[in-house]
């Protein structure tokens, strides 16, 4: 009877401490970030020199924020910190430079704990925790929106050879400070789904194991209920939408060195989430990792349930289109060529078309930074049933007909349409002059939409 007494003590006194520090409520967090938050740009529209804006504004509340290295067309790395805690923690964004939703989130999270340390959640986060963060460690690739580093090497596949700049200042603040735990921050492609099912993985994680014989390092339980806490948090505004990131142990990926060697780590991917705008998903980074953080501190991560990350699915590439055309009726049409007469001028050659057939059409549009026109292009032709689109259109009742003459996989999407209850000469070589389309899809959207 005296156990049991002394277990319930025990466990009530923990609980107690916890409530007394942590932040309640991922709604709480959202709210925090929403008021707080000093991230003007859309975070693809942040370059090298926004950054530094940013950061100089951090410097005068007092962060520390330091030039730890230089890219290889030698632009300024940094690293900041905040904390004065036992326990390590670093953080790295944007190491591909076209994945840059992380590194807003870092600047809005150091900038609100730096401004409210007299609160008693975040004094105790400061006393328990020491965070460094390398925001942008790609600044070459940022700068033109890229996913590789002005090498042409992709970053994270430069862990063991060490030929990038970037990638052998990453492993020596790594290897230098010894961090107890590591949260490697990337964008993952918007087409991925949430197990089998036609959800967008709008953010997945990943508990990085780091070896090929699936030992477990010391920190990786830890790390799957801190991936736990995460998700239940962000139920709270993306439920159904999180997915685990493909296990396959990687040796040439950082999160996998780090993690075998002594900095378990936690991969998070942000994706999309069709018709939300780019802050949402900064304001769901910042609820994630302050959730994390939180449960670091107040020692609710011992008894979170690792479970709960374990049951999500994995994610799944190949079932998601941005928008895909249903039973459209295509028809190619051969260019026009000129003929030459008897008397030297030149004709027109009658066009040539093949006879219509019906298949859907995916279309999908590949991240630009904010601004610039999209760049859509035709991905599959075919049965798209078992398939989902973020945005479907019925054209059956419509003939498609691709303005470059042939509907052909990795094509761009200037497609027309032609309601099929009209009479249309498709021999005619000034077909679009003669025949006005009903509709017109261009550059990943309508300019001319249908009726």
């Amino acid at each position: 009877m005296k156990l049991k007494i002394s277990i319930f003590t025990v466990l009530f006194v923990f609980l107690m401490t916890s409530q007394t520090y942590s932040q309640t409520t991922a709604k709480e967090l959202g709210e925090i970030w929403e008021k707080n938050h000093v991230s003007i740009l859309p975070p693809a529209s942040v370059k090298h020199l926004h950054l530094k804006s940013y950061l100089d504004g951090l410097k005068k509340l007092g962060i520390k924020v330091e030039e730890v290295g230089r890219s290889f067309e030698n632009r300024e790395i940094y690293q900041m910190e905040f904390g004065t805690g036992k326990m390590k923690v670093f953080m790295w964004s944007q190491m591909h430079g076209n994945e840059p939703t992380a590194t807003t989130t870092l600047i809005d999270m150091f900038n609100y704990l730096q401004k409210n340390r007299d609160k008693d959640w975040v004094k105790k986060l400061e006393e328990t925790l020491t965070i460094r963060a390398v925001p942008m460690l790609n600044p070459d690739g940022a700068e033109i929106f890229t996913r590789r580093n002005a090498q042409q090497i992709d970053i994270n596949r430069d862990a063991l050879a060490l030929e990038t700049p970037e990638g052998k200042l990453l492993k020596k603040l790594r290897d230098e400070w010894k961090p107890e735990i590591g949260f490697n921050l990337h964008n993952q492609n918007p087409w991925l789904s949430v197990g089998e099912t036609k959800k967008q993985a709008t953010i997945s994680l990943l508990a990085v194991v780091g070896n090929s014989l699936g030992r477990i390092p010391e920190g990786h339980d830890r790390n799957k209920r801190l991936c736990g806490l995460m998700i239940t948090a962000l139920n709270e505004y993306i439920e159904g939408h999180i997915g685990r990131y493909d296990e396959d142990f990687n040796p040439l990926a950082f999160g996998d060195l780090f993690s075998a060697g002594g900095t378990p780590t936690i991969l998070i991917e942000t994706g999309g989430m069709e018709g939300k705008d780019p802050m949402f998903f900064v304001k769901l980074n910042f609820v994630a990792y302050l959730t994390a953080l939180n449960a670091l501190v107040d020692g609710s991560e011992k008894i979170a349930d690792a479970s709960i990350y374990e049951n999500i699915p994995l994610n799944t590439s190949g079932k998601l289109f941005n928008i895909i055309f249903r039973d459209a009726n295509i028809i190619n049409i051969a260019k026009t060529e000129q003929m030459q007469t008897e008397n030297a001028s030149t004709v027109e050659k009658p066009a040539e078309f093949a006879a219509p057939f019906t298949a859907d059409v995916g279309i999908n549009i590949e991240r630009r930074r904010t601004g610039e026109p999209d760049s859509s292009f035709v991905r599959e032709i075919g049965d798209l049933s078992i398939y989902g689109g973020f945005q479907e259109f019925d054209v059956k009742k419509y003939y498609l007909i691709p303005k470059s003459g042939e509907l052909k996989l990795g094509s761009n999407t200037e497609l027309l349409f032609y309601k099929k209850s009209r009479k249309i000469n498709w021999k005619n070589p000034n077909l679009t002059e003669k025949h006005k389309p009903d509709a017109i899809f261009s550059k990943g959207k309508w300019t001319k939409p249908l009726k």
